[in-house]
C-alpha cells in the first residue's frame, strides 16, 4: 500500500508526514491544491514552485493541481483523488489537529473514492505538537498571519523555542495555528534530504491576511 500527503508546505502536514513515515507508511506522493492565476497556495501565499522544492527534498513525488474561475476547489480535488487512485495510492495523509468540520468534509470525499484517510495528529493537544515541531527540528517560517485574529507580530519569524514561549500564553490563539491565525513554510527538517534555500521577500495584505513572500534565491551573476 502506497500513500499520499496532502500538503500547503506548512508544519502540520509535515509533521504529518514525519509521522506517518516512522510509523512504517510508504509515503510516495506530494499533493498541492494552489490558486492557478497568482501560482499561490491559498491563504498562505507559498509560490507553487517552492512547494514542488519542498516535494523533492522531502523524496515525494509532486501530484500538483490548480483552481481557478472554471475550475473551482472541489471538482478539482475530486479528479486529483481519482487520479491518485489509477497511480495506485491507497490512502491520504492529512495534517489536521481538531476541526471536525474540516476533517469531515475531506474524510467523505476522500472515503467515497476508495481511499483511506489519515489523520496522525488528530485529537493531539496544540501546543504539543508546536513542541513536537521544534525538538523533531523542523524549520518553519510564518508566511501569513490573520489580521483579525492578533497574529500580526508572528509574521517571518521562525518556529523555535522563543516562540513557543510566544504562542502558548496567549489565550485566544490556538498554539498551532489551527484556526487560521497563522500558516507556515518549512525549509528543513529530519523528513528533507536537504534545506531548502529561499529569500524573504516583501510584504503585502490580501483579505485580512499579511503574507511573507518568500522566494528561491536569485541565481549568482554570470562572470
Amino acid at each position: 500500500m502506497c500513500y499520499a500527503l496532502m500538503s500547503s508546505g506548512g508544519k502540520d502536514s509535515t509533521l504529518a508526514l514525519d509521522r506517518a513515515r516512522r510509523d512504517g507508511l510508504d509515503v510516495r506522493y506530494l499533493v498541492n491544491i494552489y490558486d492557478g492565476p497568482s501560482q499561490r497556495v491559498a491563504f498562505h501565499g507559498v509560490r507553487a514552485d517552492l512547494i514542488a522544492a519542498q516535494a523533492v527534498a522531502c523524496g515525494l513525488d509532486l501530484v500538483a493541481a490548480h483552481t481557478d474561475a472554471d475550475n473551482p476547489y472541489e471538482p478539482v480535488l475530486l479528479r486529483t483523488l481519482r487520479d491518485l487512485e489509477q497511480r495506485g495510492v491507497t490512502g491520504i495523509v492529512f495534517g489536521n489537529i481538531h476541526l471536525a468540520d474540516v476533517r469531515e468534509w475531506y474524510e467523505t470525499r476522500v472515503t467515497a473514492a476508495g481511499l483511506a484517510h489519515v489523520e496522525p495528529l488528530w485529537g493531539e493537544p496544540p501546543l504539543s505538537l508546536v513542541r513536537e515541531v521544534v525538538e523533531r527540528g523542523f524549520r518553519p517560517i510564518v508566511v501569513s498571519v490573520d489580521l483579525q485574529q492578533g497574529a500580526a507580530d508572528l509574521l517571518g519569524r521562525e518556529i523555535d523555542d522563543d516562540f513557543v514561549k510566544t504562542v502558548e500564553v496567549r489565550k485566544n490563539m490556538d498554539p498551532c495555528g489551527e484556526r487560521g491565525e497563522y500558516h507556515t513554510f518549512v525549509y528543513a527538517g529530519p523528513t528533507f534530504n536537504d534545506p531548502i534555500s529561499v529569500e524573504r521577500g516583501d510584504v503585502r495584505e490580501e483579505r485580512n491576511h499579511s503574507l511573507l513572500d518568500l522566494l528561491p534565491p536569485a541565481p549568482n551573476p554570470s562572470p
